[in-house]
Formats: C-alpha cells, structure tokens, sequence
C-alpha cells in the first residue's frame, strides 16, 4: 500500500483499476449485493464513498444525521463531518430521506 489507498500490483488504486485489462487478474468487479427491506420503520439510507467510512462507523454516521430532515443538509453534514474528522480519501455522500 501507498499511503493509506489500497494499490493493485502497487500501481492503480483499486476502485480506478476495473477497467485495466492487465490488471483483471488481481481484481473482481463483481458487485456485493444485499437486500434490505424498506418499511414504515426506515427513515433513512446513506451512500458514501470511502472518504465518509474510513473516519465514520454506521453508527456515527447515522447518529450524525438523525436529526436532520433534509436529505440534502443531511449529505452536507456528513461531509463536513468527514472533513473534520480529516478523511484523507474522496469525500462523496447521497441521503436518500424516506420520510
């Protein structure tokens, strides 16, 4: 590893090195899948990127947000509690509100 990213054959990170073909030995691009139902009870979901996880439990990130009603400010919050906690990865975040 360089650093902290996780690096193929020490040259590409690994979430840019799915489309190398002289990489394809070292890696899968297939997808973890699981299903989740959704009912009256979920308030919300949250898509990060490693930037938001590599500083941030579920937890966290859930107690971070929980009271926040916009899904946009929500995602904000995440962000900027991301960058406090000083994430050294790409920063991306989607709350999807089921409110």
């Amino acid at each position: 590893m360089i650093g902290d990213v996780p690096r193929v054959d020490g040259q590409l990170a690994v979430a840019r090195a799915f489309g190398d073909k002289n990489l394809k030995e070292h890696l899968s691009s297939e997808p973890d899948v699981y299903m989740e139902m959704i009912d009256d009870d979920t308030e919300f979901i949250i898509l990060a990127s490693d930037g938001v996880w590599k500083v941030m439990s579920n937890q966290e990130a859930v107690d971070c947000i929980k009271n926040v009603k916009d899904a946009k400010a929500a995602a904000k919050r995440l962000t900027e509690e991301a960058l406090a906690k000083k994430s050294s990865d790409d920063i991306s975040c989607i709350v999807v509100s089921f409110y």
